[in-house]
Order: C-alpha cells, then structure tokens, then sequence
C-alpha cells in the first residue's frame, strides 16, 4: 500500500514535471477566484455606499413626521382636512411611544440672511439641541446651539458650508453676527457640507438657529415637522404607535397614510438593503461560473494528465497501489494546483483592490457625495465563501479524472504505449 506522504511527493513531482502547464492551470484558478473576491468585495462596496449615502442625511434610527390632509371621514370631519402639528404632540408621542430616545420640532421658512452689505435669500431651520444627532450634521467649526441656548432664547445660529463661503469669503466666521430678517444672530458653528444634488435648494446653504428664537419669525406653536429617533429595530411598530397617537388627538384614521406622513430612514434602507443583497447574490453567482471556466480547464489538464500517465498507472497498480491509492494522487494533484492558484488569486484581488481605490458612484451625482462612492472592501466573509466556491470546482474538477485513473485496468494499462 503506497503511504499518504508517498502519494503527495509523486504529485509535487508531477506538478514540477510538468511547470508550464501546470503554472497555466494555477493562472486560470487565480483568476476565477480573484474575479469571485472582487465581485463580492463590490458588492459589499455598494452596500456600504448606500448605507453611507443614507447617513449623510440622518441618522439610521431617525424619523420625520409632517402632517397633511385627510383623505377619509373621521369623527366627523370630512376628508380633506389639514392637519397641522404642534409643540405638544411632542409631548404626547413621548408618552405614548416609549422607544423614543429624542425628539425635536423643526419650522422652517426663506429669509434673508446679511452680513456687510451681503445678503441672500436662504431656508432658516429651527429645532432643539437634538436636531444635530437626529439629522446627523456633522460640525466643521464650533458648536451646535445647546439645551440651555434654547432655554436663554439665545440668538446663535449655526451656518451650512456653503452658507459660510458665499457670506465671510474664507475669512474665519465664528464670534461675528450675521442679520436674519434683520435681526442680528451670532455665529457659533459651521457646518462640513453634506451631499447635494443639484443647485437648487442646496441644502449647504441654510441657517440653523434654536427653536425658541423661532419666535423671532412666525407662531412657534405649530410646527412644520418632528423629529426622533428610537432604540431597536421595529421602525413599523414606532410608526404605528405615532400614528395611533396623534390620529386620537388630531381627529383623523390612524391608517389613513395622507393625513400624516412619516418618513422612516430605516424603511428607506431596508428596501435597499434587499437590492443589494440581491445584487451581491447575482455577483457571487456570475463569479462561481466564471471560476467554473478555471475548472474546466483544470479539469482538461487532469484528463490530458490521466492519459499520458497510463502506463505510470499500470505499474503502480502491478506494484500494490490501490484504487484509492491512485485516486488520492491524482486528486491531491488537482487540489494542489487549486490552492496555489487560490492563494495567488486571492493575493491579487488584494492588489487590484488598493490599485483601484475608490470607484466614482454618488459623487457623480451629487456634490460633496464622496462618502457614497463605492470602494473595494475584501471582507473576511467574502474570502471564506470565495474560498468556498474554489474547494468546490477544485474537488469536482479533479475528482472526475482521479476517478477514472483509478479504474483504468493494470494489464490494459501496461500495455499502453
């Protein structure tokens, strides 16, 4: 019986026998599983992207609610009545909705915004301290306005990126007091600038100021939207219990979804959390068949392999070599090639995804929408499923020829020329 080391060494000979055919082979391997870690690693570039795309808005846990109109009878109104929300809904939903963490009103109105002799039309946002972490805006200067801001009515403001250059040029902005409908405020914070499709409404270019200077401007009684976030993951029974709360105390349906919208960022991402999972399926499946092509050449090799050797066959079967014996040189040869192709493979999917860096996606859209541009990430999953995938072609590539190696008859087979 031919031992376990023995049956490697003939396939570590065999391989060097025969290099430049079996260097072609390994190639062929590389390149399948190098294709299958970069289709993943896209795919889980994209998803990443996506996320990011969505973060740069709000945060994950974050929920806007606006009121609308009715288009159901309720209580006896008839449909088609406004609904318009207050500060003391905030009040109720923090009753009735216990998964709430913060909350915060926000009105919003056009004003002009001046500082020496410049002035423009822009959007001015109030809201509470927690507008910040709800909307996730992410400070470039200063500070956001604070609890006790909005409890001293201070007038502070906090400017959007764009808002800051086309008022102060590059000069440092922070301490000086801009004019909002001729009101001075002071400038306490800069915003980074945030995703912007377009040119129109940019959202770089507003005025954020405490929600109890709003008062300043209009009735601060009602309010344009609200603002949470919430603990968990159950964004449908949040909305439930918000929509329950505020149909009781507004007279309108519950299920009635025009009366009052709401706007879940995790809804949002989950929808496209589902095509991207479904993206990064196709990928790993259009990978596996194309290293399935690397397989079939192996495959070939191995075959063209079995008959050269023939008579090699013969005179280890003569010499006591079981069919197993055979089987397991043939197949040990098989995989050999398989895991040095893999690990180049892999190793070059590595560098072709540091070479590459970052590929254009959000950006091409939107301005400042670098964070949603999609980079390779190799992920140790993506390795072990690509890895996977590669054990699997390289085990039914090669067991197919070790198979028949090993059932070629011993007489036939020395008889072989």
């Amino acid at each position: 019986m031919i031992r376990a080391n023995d049956v490697f060494s003939e396939a570590y000979r065999s391989l060097r026998h025969n290099r430049q055919r079996s260097a072609l082979t390994m190639l062929g391997m590389a390149w399948g599983i190098a294709t299958v870690v970069l289709l993943l690693a896209y795919g889980t570039g994209f998803s990443t992207a996506i996320v990011n795309i969505f973060r740069s808005y709000a945060s994950m846990a974050a929920m806007g609610i606006a009121g609308g109109r009715t288009s159901m009878q309720a209580g006896g109104n008839k449909a088609g009545t406004s609904i318009r929300l207050t500060r003391d809904d905030l009040d109720r939903v923090v009753v009735n909705v216990p998964e709430v963490t913060r909350i915060t009103p926000e009105s919003f109105f056009d004003a002009p915004v001046s500082y020496e002799g410049r002035s423009y039309t822009w959007g001015v946002h109030g809201g509470n301290a927690a507008l910040q972490e709800i909307q996730n805006l992410q400070l470039d200067l200063g500070h956001f306005y604070t609890a006790g801001d909005l409890q001293l009515r201070a007038r502070v403001c906090v400017l959007g990126s764009e808002s800051r250059e086309k008022l102060f040029s590059g000069r440092f902005p922070l301490g000086e007091k801009i004019r909002i409908s001729g009101i001075p405020y002071e400038v306490i914070g800069v915003l980074r600038p945030r995703p912007q499709e377009g040119t129109e409404n940019s959202i770089n270019r507003v005025v954020y100021v405490p929600f109890s200077t709003m008062s300043d401007f209009r009735n601060t009684y009602y309010v344009d939207m609200i603002w949470l976030d919430f603990l968990g993951y159950n964004y449908k029974g949040v909305e439930k219990s918000v929509r329950n709360t505020l149909a009781a105390q507004h007279n309108f349906r519950s299920d009635d979804k025009q009366a009052l919208f709401v706007f879940s960022m995790m809804e949002q991402l989950s929808q496209f959390r589902m095509i991207t999972m479904a993206l990064q399926v196709m990928l790993a499946f259009i990978g596996a068949l194309t290293l399935g092509i690397g397989g079939v050449g192996l495959m070939n090799i191995m075959l063209v392999s079995v008959t050269q050797r023939t008579r090699e066959i013969g005179v280890e079967k003569a010499l006591g070599a079981l069919r197993f014996d055979i089987l397991m040189q043939f197949l040990s040869e098989a995989l050999a090639i398989t895991f040095l192709g893999g690990l180049l493979g892999i190793v070059l999917a590595y560098i072709i995804s540091f070479s590459v860096g970052t590929l254009t996606f959000y950006s091409a859209l939107a301005q400042h929408g670098e964070a949603g541009d999609i980079r390779l990430m190799i992920s140790p999953v993506s390795v072990m499923i690509s890895t996977a995938i590669l054990a699997l072609v390289g085990l039914v590539s090669g067991m197919i020829p070790a198979i028949r190696a090993s059932r070629l008859n011993p007489i036939e087979a020395l008889r072989y020329e």
